[in-house]
């Protein structure tokens, strides 16, 4: 499997890169691959021309010392050797611009797509690979978040009032039921070898350049004003950024760790009553899993990293289903990429709940995190992280499909006994 980003790919196999990229239905990524190779080509060029200034600086030189030792007049070489400073310094500085502006470009340029990546242009040509549950539809239950306040356990108004919209506020048996998610999936994940990890709530630009689209620092990320810090938007960016510019030892691999954080998006979406609530939120905690591996190993990880999220649905008793994604819908980062879709049956339709993706070697490269195979020989590892929960979405899941003709919301079973014994949320 070929991955971006390392400039040598692309310049040994274009023909090859620009077809994958092609798949992607964007126009402008491949104008980006066509600016980057326009570029790197000025800039080889340059290269070479400041490497041959180089080497005649030093043979004029090693002449000069020959011919002053022979007593022979150096005056043509020394007019020679004066004009070569300037060169080689005006060359040395138009190549650090281009190196700064091709990286730029090779930023922008997304990951190769695996070949069983489904053709299309949009969602509507995800497919769908099975469905869990008996999905059915019921109009008449009350909103998750008109029933959370009904029940006094989630007061949306008074956090609006100190945050703004896309804010919560827990309370009573809701609070406690996102903690008890929380437990239930972290020891879920223990047991398959996961080690927990609480990671950093903010990161600085040159790690978080590595792990993801540097478009989303506009439209998705928060800045701290005045410093080098940006609140994290999943626990997948520190815990891969953290291994930034290392080289592990073979026999180290697999790294497998659950992420807990609370995440930070400035993108938020109010489009009506379904998609308020414990929906498209500025704040809210999910656990997720990483994984660090061989790149020989990285499909067999992803498949288990699938199983482990529809594990967490079938044990909250929620009807899912599981969508390979398109090549017209994929993320930059990601080289194959599946979504868990709940179900919702107030609005008779499945809504996002996991991502779970293989990055290939596309963040490793960004941030240099290689693996020793024998001796010197060394290789980039692949990437890999995937939702186990993300809580505020799986709490509206089970709000709606828990949710009693009496208006109370029932536990599932296996979340009780994190619950100190309580089978139903009622007021």
């Amino acid at each position: 499997m070929i991955c971006l980003i390392d400039p040598k790919i692309i310049r040994e196999n274009l023909e090859f890169v620009k077809k994958n990229l092609e798949k992607r239905r964007d126009p402008s990524i491949i104008a980006k691959l066509d600016s980057w190779v326009s570029s790197d080509k000025e800039w080889r060029e340059l290269k070479q021309k400041t490497d041959d200034l180089r080497a005649k600086r030093n043979v004029i030189t090693e002449n000069i010392k020959q011919a002053k030792m022979k007593g022979e007049s150096v005056d043509a070489l020394m007019t020679e050797a004066k004009t070569l400073p300037d060169l080689i310094k005006a060359s040395e500085t138009k190549l650090k611009e281009l190196e700064v502006s091709n990286k730029a470009l090779l930023m922008n340029i997304p990951n190769i797509l695996q070949d069983d990546v489904p053709y299309g242009k949009d969602g509507d040509d995800n497919v769908v690979l099975r469905t869990w549950g008996e999905a059915v539809k019921n109009p008449n239950l009350i909103h998750h978040g008109q029933l959370a306040t009904k029940l006094n356990v989630a007061d949306f108004e008074r956090a609006v009032k100190i945050a703004g919209e896309g804010f919560y506020a827990l309370k009573g048996d809701l609070a406690l039921l996102n903690m008890a998610i929380v437990a239930y999936s972290i020891e879920l994940l223990a047991k398959r070898g996961f080690s927990l990890v609480i990671p950093p709530a903010m990161m600085n630009r040159r790690a978080y350049e590595g792990v993801t689209d540097l478009n989303d620092f506009e439209s998705v990320m928060y800045k701290i004003d005045g410093e080098d810090h940006y609140l994290i938007a999943t626990a997948e960016h520190p815990l891969t950024s953290m291994l930034m510019d290392e080289t592990l030892e073979e026999k180290d691999l697999p790294i497998v760790q659950a992420g807990y954080s609370t995440n930070f998006r400035r993108e938020i979406g109010k489009h009506g009553l379904d998609e308020r609530g414990l929906f498209r939120l500025h704040q809210f905690d999910k656990v997720e899993q990483i994984v660090i591996c061989k790149p020989e190993e990285s499909n067999a990880w992803h498949e288990k990293l699938v199983e482990n999220a529809e594990e967490l649905c079938k044990a909250f008793e929620i009807p899912y289903r599981v969508v390979l994604i398109c090549t017209g819908d994929i993320g930059t980062v990601a080289a194959k990429k599946y979504d868990i879709e709940c179900w919702s049956p107030r609005e008779g339709k499945y809504f996002e709940t996991h991502s779970l993706s293989n990055c290939t070697t596309y963040q490793a490269t960004r941030l240099n995190i290689k693996y020793r195979k024998s001796g010197t020989e060394k290789e980039f590892v692949h990437t890999l992280n995937a939702t186990e929960v993300a809580i505020p979405r799986m709490l509206r899941a089970i709000i709606e499909n828990h949710q009693t003709p009496q208006g109370t919301i029932k536990i599932p079973q296996a979340l009780v006994k994190y619950m100190m014994g309580k089978t139903e949320i009622k007021v």
